[in-house]
């Protein structure tokens, strides 16, 4: 007992001195902008966040000779524009402690100015001579998001080639000099898998209930690189998800047992200048739309008891960024840059469950109306210019989507009925920084 009350009352007379080295002020720092976006596009397309996400164009859909798809659209809209509080402190025993709340109008409703929760985090840090440590709780950028951003005006941010997606989450990050690794644990949020609506429905629905049904995270591992201008990533991501937790067999209700698992290994690679930057990344992508990408998941066989099998679809997708600083200052100067992306859709590998007539179960982002995609490619020029606070900026962006007919492995048959369909979009900005 003696020597228990004695290292207790140790501990609190050194508790000052390791005070004094630290710091228990706590410093908040708000920010935002006011972000207009006026939108003009040749074709119908997939949008959300009331039509500023650009997805791709819709097939072609012909009701006595006309393309009911081939209609022009514009419109000017403020919902992204943001507001947040950044936090930092205390330090404590080498320890930095910090987090950050922000939001924006981009939500649910009936005209998308919902107020919406984009991230909530805390964060712990430390570095030393040859070690830094991160550890980052709350819901933020998705580790193949993040930071890593290409320079466009767009409010998709390269989507959906880019992946995109902000998730509760445990990450942790290490370096030994310029090598180290990410390590994640994430959970669905506002960015869900797709999946079917229920029991006996063969319709498609996004539902967090997929993921969290299944009970195991999503889980991402990067080995990471920087050094100077460099910084790459060789990581992968899996996840599990459990579609159906009933099946109706002979008009009784089951309890089934189903599960499909995806795993995408994925590259990138970025040199950033004083005056210009490259980046890029490739991705093999299985059942990703949880990261606003047009690859799912499809049905591969129904056994006697009502359950499903289901295989993950493959695509591959990367994109290339260009972007330099044509004249001025980072914060006070003309910019340009140039997105370059593409889309295979690979299939699932395997032969996909005939629901009679060529009628198969994929389920994935935008639905039923993106099965016959089989490829998706983009080119998005633009100019901005910054004025301190101020920046206004206008991109051109070019979508171009091949729609065909369905083959038995969830790719898209190379036949006569192929078709092309393409998607003009020019974006012009102003934004508002305090």
């Amino acid at each position: 007992m003696k020597k228990t009350l004695l290292t207790a009352a140790l501990l609190v007379a050194t508790l000052p001195l390791s005070l004094a080295q630290d710091s228990l002020k706590v410093k908040i720092r708000p920010y935002g902008f006011v972000r207009n976006y006026l939108t003009f596009d040749s074709r119908k397309t997939y949008c959300v966040t009331g039509g500023e996400y650009n997805m791709q164009p819709y097939d072609i859909d012909t009701v006595d000779g006309v393309d009911l798809n081939d209609v022009p659209s514009m419109q000017l809209q403020a919902l992204t524009s943001r507001f947040g509080l950044e936090v930092s402190g205390p330090r404590f025993r080498g320890w930095s402690f910090g987090g950050r709340l922000e939001g924006d109008f981009g939500g649910f409703g009936d005209h998308n100015t919902v107020l919406r929760l984009r991230l909530a985090y805390m964060r712990m840090a430390r570095s030393g001579d040859r070690v830094a440590q991160e550890l980052v709780v709350g819901q933020d950028w998705h580790p193949m998001s993040g930071s890593i951003m290409p320079d466009v005006l767009g409010m998709a941010s390269g989507a959906p080639f880019r992946p995109h997606s902000r998730a509760p989450q445990v990450r942790a990050t290490m370096y030994w000099g310029s090598v180290g690794y990410t390590a994640a644990l994430l959970w669905q949020l506002q960015y869900m898998n797709n999946g079917p609506k229920g029991a006996t429905d063969s319709s498609s629905t996004a539902s967090v209930s997929f993921a969290h049904n299944a009970l195991w995270p999503e889980a991402f591992l990067g080995l990471n690189f920087k050094q100077g201008g460099w910084y790459a990533q060789v990581g992968v991501d899996a996840q599990l998800l459990r579609p159906r937790m009933h099946a109706q067999v002979g008009g009784i209700m089951r309890r089934v047992d189903e599960t499909v698992a995806s795993i995408s290994p994925t590259l990138y690679a970025q040199y950033v200048a004083d005056a210009w930057s490259v980046k890029f990344r490739t991705l093999l992508a299985q059942n990703t739309s949880h990261l606003n990408q047009l690859v799912g998941y499809a049905v591969t066989a129904v056994g006697q008891d009502g359950t499903w099998s289901y295989k993950p679809m493959n695509a591959t997708i990367s994109y290339l960024n260009v972007a330099w600083r044509v004249a001025g200052t980072a914060d006070n100067g003309l910019k340009a840059n140039l997105f370059l992306g593409y889309m295979k859709n690979l299939g699932a590998g395997t032969s996909l469950y005939d629901f009679g007539g060529g009628r198969y179960r994929i389920y994935m982002k935008g639905g039923e109306e993106f099965v016959h995609l089989n490829s998706l490619w983009r080119v998005a020029p633009s100019l901005c210019y910054s004025l301190k606070a101020v920046t206004f900026g206008v991109e051109y962006e070019l979508t171009a989507a091949t729609y065909g007919d369905i083959a038995s492995d969830g790719s898209v048959a190379l036949n006569e009925n192929l078709r092309n369909v393409m998607n003009h979009r020019v974006c012009a900005m102003v934004r508002y920084s305090f």
